[in-house]
């Protein structure tokens, strides 16, 4: 199975924008392979504005988010692996989703070997008077 959170960013982010709102992304600035303007990294992690009026160039999927979007004037490319991303809601209300840190983890394990089957009794009657 492929993996659920790049569904639920998406259809979360297009919810959002279908409501009129501002669609915001909580990142783990320190998870492998993120790249971000680090000036704007805080305890870790970094609040990322993800309107199609503040980004260009957006793409977004099963494995990683990336748009260029201007700090300071100067224009990033961001790139963000999609198990790094933490949160995803609105900025106006806060209505969205976190994420566990083991969310990226969605995919099944592999089966296990069936344990083996104990040799069981047919059941018998008794007679009872």
């Amino acid at each position: 199975m492929t993996p659920l959170k790049p569904y639920l960013i998406r259809s979360l982010h297009e919810w959002i924008l279908d409501n009129g709102l501002t669609p915001y992304l909580l990142v783990n600035a320190h998870y492998e392979g993120v790249s971000v303007p680090k000036a704007y990294i805080s305890e870790g992690r970094i609040i990322l504005n993800t309107h199609p009026s503040a980004v260009t160039n957006w793409a977004l999927d099963n494995e990683v988010v990336s748009f260029s979007a201007r700090f300071s004037g100067q224009s990033e490319h961001i790139y963000i692996p999609v198990a790094a991303v933490l949160a995803t809601y609105a900025k106006e209300n806060g209505k969205g989703m976190m994420f566990d840190e083991q969310f990226g983890d969605d995919v099944p394990p592999d089966p296990e070997t069936p344990p083996e089957k104990k040799a069981t009794k047919k059941p018998a009657l008794k007679l009872v008077k």
